[in-house]
């Protein structure tokens, strides 16, 4: 296959980080080398990585490989739906407003905030005594 058909881009939620490569293909799509189906076992993140496929009608168009890691399981299906988008403007930028229009070519900058120091948590403290 030619070097210019393969797509690269970079999906990021949280602390998960997707490395996202599409090229012309029968649909077929691998998470850290397991299907996506295996890979993300609930539906609903599997369903969620595949929107920007389904919603520019690219589906069955482009065989996707991704590799992820950091996070948790919601952060890094998000991670590789951002990817995906990513990929797909560079292939077509055509298809941007569309991606746009669903959500999905702004990066979520929502990270967790950082524990305090003299405190339990971020938000909470501990419990204070008057006497």
């Amino acid at each position: 296959m030619a070097k210019e058909s393969i797509y690269y881009a970079t999906g990021r939620r949280k602390s998960s980080v997707a490395r996202t490569w599409i090229e012309p293909g029968s649909g077929e799509i691998y998470v850290n080398e397991k299907p996506v189906e295996t890979y993300f076992s609930i539906q609903r993140h599997s369903l969620s990585v595949l929107e920007p496929l389904k919603i520019t009608d690219q589906a069955s168009a482009f065989n996707v490989r991704i590799k992820v890691k950091g996070g948790g399981i919601t952060g890094q299906a998000e991670a590789a739906r951002h990817g995906i988008s990513q990929a797909l403007i560079k292939f077509d930028p055509d298809l941007r407003e569309v991606l746009k229009k669903a959500g999905f070519v702004r990066r979520d900058p929502r990270m967790k905030e950082r524990k305090k120091y003299g405190q339990k948590g971020a938000r909470a403290s501990f419990q204070f005594s008057k006497r």
